[in-house]
């Protein structure tokens, strides 16, 4: 994909959903961190299932850390990897209140530093809350991104890096939030919907697919 088509397929997203954003239920930027936390390995609909419970009676550093680690799972419980959730989320509401009073830092490497929290759940909070134009690739992205030929890499990292340097800067601050939906949703790990694809006369693999299917019935 060259960089004029790069620019079509963003202008696309955009004029179909101008406003995208994350499905993680939140009201504050503590309540969104620890929802993207509960998100590895998870879906978003089974972590605001969770939450929906949780944050009623918890929705701080202090009144989670109140709840303790036993506590916490009874809230958290049906979600992937819960036991190891848990235990990170007590740890980082203690090294909020303890190094940042409480609130959650505007800066890359202390939301790195922070047990749980790794650099896709860093650039969601930097792209969600505070407006930075960074972008997360969590594993519909990064197949996306390989598919499409948007951005091509063999690890997320490498993506990642590739999409900030193609990605038209008008696009990157709401990239993020297309390109998962895109991908959760249309692109698909099995049978992506194709059909349904407002971006698909952009796609690498969709002319590849149309080409190999071509010479076969001209065969």
């Amino acid at each position: 994909m060259n960089q004029a088509q790069r620019q079509e397929f963003f202008a696309t997203l955009k004029a179909h959903n101008p406003e995208p954003t994350t499905e993680l239920n939140y009201d504050s930027t503590f309540e969104l961190l620890i929802a993207v936390i509960l998100s590895a390995q998870a879906t978003d609909i089974g972590v605001n299932k969770a939450t929906d419970k949780l944050y009623p009676i918890a929705n701080t550093p202090q009144t989670i850390l109140d709840l303790g680690v036993d506590g916490l799972k009874q809230y958290i419980k049906t979600i992937g990897l819960f036991n190891s959730k848990a235990n990170n989320i007590i740890k980082t509401c203690q090294q909020l209140l303890e190094l940042h009073d409480g609130e959650v830092p505007e800066d890359r490497a202390a939301l790195e530093a922070l047990p749980g929290v790794g650099r896709k759940t860093a650039n969601v909070i930097l792209n969600t809350v505070f407006k930075h134009p960074v972008i997360a690739v969590d594993t519909h992205l990064f197949r996306l991104a390989n598919r499409t030929g948007l951005a091509k890499g063999k690890t997320v990292r490498v993506v990642e890096d590739r999409l900030m340097k193609v990605v038209p800067d008008e696009f990157k601050q709401d990239a993020h939030h297309w390109l998962i939906l895109h991908g959760r949703y249309v692109c698909i790990a099995r049978n992506p919907k194709c059909e349904s694809c407002v971006v698909t006369h952009l796609c690498d693999d969709f002319r590849r697919q149309t080409k190999k299917s071509n010479n076969r019935s001209q065969k």
